[in-house]
């Protein structure tokens, strides 16, 4: 019942958004007429931050047509090379005859849709030929595709992979850095061809035992039972989903606002008052901000469980009983692949050592094979995104692929 009454609640609330939404271009005009009140100027904020603060469940766009490649500006088109019900290889091609390193970036499957990786995929498109895992929402997939857990996502990595080739890298950040590395195991076990030449985990839950954090506390304080009974919903009958068992977005981010729920309302209250004062550049940053983050894509149930269970709880990997269609993962199987782990200072939801852990897991690499990198005055989000990412952490990763070609 929990998306069925959120469903209601987002019905209701459509014919403000829809008058406020209208209004907005009438009340933009009428402030340039001369001698405006303040009032005007209030009111038209108060509408542009209530249609702001509206969850949508369609993937925004990447928007990424050019890139500056040295002193030239290269043009970039997206491609969908390869495709499943659950998920699209997405490649941005540039126009160039040498595009660079082939990268995979694997985005997370939690909550957001594959664009909050924008800035990330940007950067890395000034060196690289760079594609990114465009998972679905999961309200969007027909029941009769099938399940979608840990062991699918793991397998969509190494089909990705397979389709570009041996002598690519791979980037994983945040919660896939688990299923990646797994399946380069996998990969390089079975001396596969397209095993990565290097892959980068950048903050990514390898080991939750050490220094949990307050989310890593919320998936130990209850039994999966438990997350199973209240947290997972059938989506309404409305959308192409209808009735597949998922973990809804919004759940998700509402989880992460209660964390930093007076910065956000803080953020929010700063945006009325730069649309009031007329900030432009400061509300646009705002603007872009919230678009993006309130933009929700649902998980399969079975996804989000196994992954609470396995990462979260139980520390599969971690442990060495982490299996793959009963398969044992052997992280000692990684032998020749560049490994590069990227911390945050100041990350709260994956905390240092927690991805640095991946180094003792992986006994067959050579110390010369292994780079650990921790970004000074990094949150969980400037790992992958901001000035830190562009400034501190991207020359780290870019020289970890130059030397692993």
């Amino acid at each position: 019942m929990i998306y069925q009454a959120y469903q209601a609640h987002s019905d209701l609330l459509w014919p403000l958004r829809t008058v406020a939404k209208t209004a907005l271009p009438a009340l933009h005009r009428a402030r340039d007429v001369p001698g405006e009140d303040m009032a005007l100027r209030k009111l038209a904020a108060a509408c542009e931050v209530f249609v702001l603060a509206t969850l949508t469940h369609e993937r925004p766009t990447f928007g990424i047509s050019a890139v500056t490649v040295g002193e030239r500006q290269v043009e970039v088109h997206e491609e969908q090379t390869f495709g499943t019900p659950f998920g699209t290889l997405l490649h941005f091609r540039k126009e160039m005859p040498d595009p660079g390193p082939r990268v995979l970036i694997v985005a997370p499957m939690s909550g957001h849709f594959a664009t909050l990786l924008r800035d990330t995929a940007r950067t890395m498109l000034a060196d690289h030929d760079v594609y990114i895992t465009d998972w679905h929402n999961a309200r969007n997939v027909p029941l009769l595709a099938g399940r979608f857990g840990v062991d699918e996502y793991l397998e969509h990595v190494m089909w990705f992979l397979e389709v570009i080739g041996p002598g690519a890298h791979l980037v994983a950040i945040c919660q896939p850095c688990v299923p990646a590395l797994a399946a380069v195991a996998l990969m390089a076990e079975d001396d596969h061809p397209a095993t990565p030449a290097s892959v980068t985990l950048m903050a990514g839950p390898i080991d939750c035992r050490i220094s949990p954090t307050e989310v890593n506390k919320l998936a130990t304080d209850k039994p999966i039972d438990w997350f199973e009974q209240n947290l997972i919903s059938t989506v309404p009958l409305r959308h192409p989903g209808a009735l597949r068992s998922v973990y809804p977005g919004f759940l998700q981010l509402m989880a992460f606002m209660s964390m930093n729920l007076d910065r956000h309302l803080d953020s929010f209250r700063k945006l009325f008052h730069d649309l009031v004062n007329d900030e432009t550049e400061k509300a646009n940053a705002t603007r872009m901000f919230y678009e993006e983050y309130f933009a929700v894509c649902d998980l399969p149930a079975e996804f989000y469980l196994e992954t609470v269970r396995l990462v979260f709880q139980e520390y599969a990997l971690a442990k060495g009983i982490l299996t793959w269609r009963g398969r044992k993962i052997e992280l000692g199987a990684i032998r020749r692949t560049a490994l590069l782990t990227i911390e945050g200072e100041r990350d709260d939801i994956c905390s240092l050592g927690q991805t640095l852990a991946a180094h003792d897991l992986c006994t067959g690499l050579r110390p010369y094979l292994k780079t650990h990198y921790v970004q000074a005055g990094a949150g969980h989000y400037g790992v992958f995104s901001g000035k830190r990412w562009s400034v501190g952490i991207y020359p780290v990763v870019r020289e970890a692929i130059q030397v692993a070609q």
